[in-house]
């Protein structure tokens, strides 16, 4: 009995569904995630009676044909990459990104990575470098005589050396950004990877056309809405019992054939 199989195959989806939402919900307070929303498409079809094709010989041809669906599949796990809003931290190398773009950092094996995450410290030679020590691109080291430090929203860094009236430069923040950011790779701890979806990164200089400004001080919140994510949680469950629904209706079908069979 195919209702079993196709029911089934809505299950699958259902429960899919429930993991992305569960992942929403669980990263909502982590800086910069994007929530992300599981894509479905339905299988083949079964062709019982094809349309267009005449009914009998020399007679017009049938307006409709019979097609009877075979579920559901999952077709993606789609990132939403819109913006989220901007905590003040007063932590001066907190960086949030307001509009389109990404940070970029070296990996363990020196491949560079994209971020959204601003949240940056210093390590033990005064390089900015994200919670997990990895080099913010391109590399800006802070003197240990550094009084005070300053980023201005086109990603310039500047710093006061020993209380001298003039602020020193060291350095300027670039941003990447990709034609389908939707394309990049996730690999958890923030940080995503390109790929030939996300196309090649476009680099180019904070508050530039096309790219965000940088807000000292500040974190960029996840864009999970609570509200939202425990409706969809609401409508997955019911899904998930309509499907479980018509499984039992189906056995019960079955049921009923092999009694009378009997």
């Amino acid at each position: 009995m195919r209702a079993l199989a196709i029911a089934a195959t809505g299950m699958t989806a259902q429960q899919l569904n429930l993991e992305v939402i569960a992942n929403n919900i669980a990263n909502i307070n982590t800086t910069g995630y994007k929530r992300a929303r599981a894509e479905f498409t339905d299988l083949l079809y079964q062709i019982e009676r094809a349309a267009g094709t005449p009914n009998r010989g020399g007679e017009s041809p049938v307006p409709e044909g019979a097609q009877v669906g075979l579920g559901v599949r999952a077709a993606a796990i789609r990132k939403l990459h819109i913006q989220g809003s901007l905590t003040n931290t007063g932590n001066k190398l907190d960086l949030a990104l307001n509009g389109r773009g990404w940070f970029q950092v070296a990996g363990a094996d020196g491949e560079i990575l994209y971020t959204r995450a601003g949240a940056f410290n210093k390590n033990a030679d005064g390089q900015i470098v994200t919670m997990d020590g990895y080099v913010v691109q391109p590399g800006i080291t802070i003197p240990d005589e550094a009084t005070q430090v300053v980023i201005n929203e086109s990603g310039e860094v500047f710093a006061r050396i020993n209380n001298e009236p003039e602020l020193q430069l060291l350095g300027q923040f670039t941003l990447a950004s990709f034609a389908n950011e939707a394309g990049l790779e996730p690999l958890g701890g923030n940080l995503f990877r390109e790929t030939q979806a996300s196309g090649a990164p476009v680099v180019g200089v904070p508050g530039e056309d096309g790219f965000a400004k940088i807000q000292q001080g500040y974190l960029e919140n996840s864009n999970v809405d609570p509200v939202k994510e425990i409706t969809e949680l609401i409508s997955a469950q019911r899904a998930y019992e309509m499907n479980s629904k018509v499984i039992q209706a189906a056995d019960e079908m079955f049921a009923t054939v092999t009694k009378g069979i009997r």
